[in-house]
């Protein structure tokens, strides 16, 4: 293996290789053919959905030198500068440490330069939304004045934080989360490049601690093969939640069962066991509201909850065994949905409190006492 990390190493080098953002993929690939394609664009989304791989796929297919259709070569001395990241034409800014007028005007005064190549001269900003208002309105004068050997991609996990009118000048391309078995899809690829001894429920567990986050999923990946470099043994999900410090959903719907019974003290225990254990009272505060979040939805959906018949069920709860899914279906029917709306809104508010508290476990402790209806 070589000592590029997971998510540089396998980050797609073909529109074709990307996962989960067809609706994106195909509006660029069919201006490219059609040689169509805008001066301005805007990727907004979340972490890790692809933003920055395709905006570098983009200035790779307008500079690439033997281009057909809408793929890069990749063989090319244009493509291999932009995949070694050593391009002239393509010039990277991450707006969270560069965000002010002095910045923006450096850029304006490199715009003037025509490429080297016979491509395009590509400004991609990341974070674009943490540009100050003053280098925000200067940026706005560039993409009203752009000349024709220029394109620029913003990229920003805020959109709502832009100014509109930067929006109306740029082409907009919502990116969105990754599902569950998307991710999964591509771990099982990478590990099976890389021979990595892993069961795939571990796979899965990886996948659903990556928050739709096809970087954050590769990352995690790459450190539990570090940790097990050698492994003649299978890595197993419990050695997972071990080295990560999580903790199985069978905790989460053991406390359900102890809010459902008004037993404090039972929910008081595993919340004592957790920290006794050295588990992240915090990652089973939001795994918890994760958890009754589902019991919700499948109180909503009632007969349609079915696993194998609704698609939104099998993305909602994926990963779950048929054991667990049985539990759920079960502490969905003995919860009102008034209380469960309570109880999520209780661990919201919960959440937040852990953030500053010097007693980490006190706010779960307290989100307990209101949530089993404890009264003096």
């Amino acid at each position: 293996m070589t000592n590029l990390v997971f998510y540089r190493k396998y980050r797609p080098q073909t529109f074709a290789e990307i996962v989960g953002q067809e609706h994106v993929v195909k509006t660029i690939t069919n201006a490219l053919k059609a040689n169509k394609t805008a001066h301005a664009y805007l990727f907004c989304g979340p972490r890790g959905s692809g933003k920055t791989t395709v905006a570098r796929l983009l200035a790779k297919a307008l500079n690439c030198q033997n281009r057909i259709g809408f793929e890069p070569c990749g063989k090319c001395a244009s493509c291999i500068d932009i995949a070694k990241g050593s391009a002239v034409d393509l010039i990277e800014i991450d707006a969270a440490s560069h965000r002010g007028i002095d910045d923006i005007r450096e850029l304006k005064e490199g715009i003037k330069f025509t490429p080297v190549g016979f491509g395009k001269k590509v400004y991609i900003i990341d974070e674009a939304h943490q540009l100050t208002k003053e280098a925000s309105n200067a940026l706005l004068k560039m993409l009203e004045e752009a000349p024709e050997h220029v394109v620029f991609i913003l990229a920003t996990t805020e959109a709502h934080k832009m100014m509109g009118t930067i929006n109306s000048r740029c082409q907009r391309f919502d990116f969105r989360k990754l599902t569950v078995s998307e991710l999964i899809k591509r771990l099982e690829g990478i590990v099976k490049k890389e021979g990595i001894n892993i069961e795939r429920e571990a796979i899965e567990l990886i996948a659903l601690n990556s928050e739709g986050s096809a970087r954050d999923s590769e990352v995690l990946l790459g450190q539990i093969a570090s940790f097990f470099p050698d492994s003649k043994e299978k890595i197993k999900a419990k050695d997972i939640e071990d080295l990560l410090g999580l903790v199985d959903v069978g905790i989460a719907c053991q406390m359900a069962d102890f809010i459902l019974a008004k037993d404090a003290k039972g929910a008081f225990d595993i919340v004592n066991t957790l920290g006794d254990r050295g588990k992240d009272i915090r990652e089973f505060a939001k795994m918890f509201t994760d958890y009754l979040r589902k019991i919700m939805i499948v109180k909503i959906m009632g007969e349609d909850s079915n696993q194998k018949s609704s698609p939104v069920i099998n993305t909602i709860l994926a990963g779950l065994t048929e054991e667990d899914f049985k539990s759920m279906k079960r502490q969905s029917e003995d919860f009102s949905s008034e209380d469960l709306v309570n109880n999520l809104e209780i661990m919201i508010e919960t959440q937040n409190k852990m953030k500053y508290s010097t007693i980490l476990q006190l706010p779960l402790e307290l989100a307990i006492i209101k949530m089993v209806g404890i009264k003096g």
